[in-house]
Parts: C-alpha cells; structure tokens; sequence
C-alpha cells in the first residue's frame, strides 16, 4: 500500500525535480515532474519562493524555476533526516 505524501516529501520532490534538471526548470516540465495539480503546484512554489528555497527567472522572454543555495541545503539536510529516521526502521 503506497501511503500520501505529506508536506515535506511533497517540497523535497519539487526541489529535486529542479536539482537533477540542472538546477533550472521551466513551469510546465516541473508540473510533469511533481505529480501535482497546477493549483497545488502553484501554491507550493509560491511559498518556496516566498522562503528563498527557489527562484523565478526570465531568460529570453521564458520562466525558469531555480534552485538556491537555501534549496540546495534543504535537499542535503533533507536526505540526512530520511536516513537517520529509515535507519530507525521507521
């Protein structure tokens, strides 16, 4: 039984999915990658912006979605807690 993901697994797939892109996404392909709806979507980004985790930038007329040093350091720190607590067995 695959269980929902809560808040905290749902910003660390969005800011990996930037991450493994190269650290810049476009809107659309992040919407693909996330596996949510574009109003949730939306949402979650606005906050990440909004705490620094990411960043909207315009090169040649299009948006890009980019991580920062912040976002960078929540994936990292991110993945020490799911180790620690997976080595729990929990």
């Amino acid at each position: 039984m695959t269980s929902k993901r809560g808040k905290p697994e749902i910003i660390f797939d969005i800011l990996l999915a930037v991450q493994i892109s190269g650290g810049k996404i476009k809107p659309t392909r992040l919407l693909y990658k996330s596996n949510l709806s574009h109003t949730r979507l939306k949402l979650y980004l606005d906050s990440l912006i909004q705490q620094e985790l990411l960043k909207i930038e315009e090169l040649e007329g299009k948006k890009l979605i980019t991580l920062t040093q912040k976002g960078h350091n929540f994936i990292s720190e991110y993945r020490k807690l799911k180790s620690l607590i997976e080595s729990f067995g929990i």
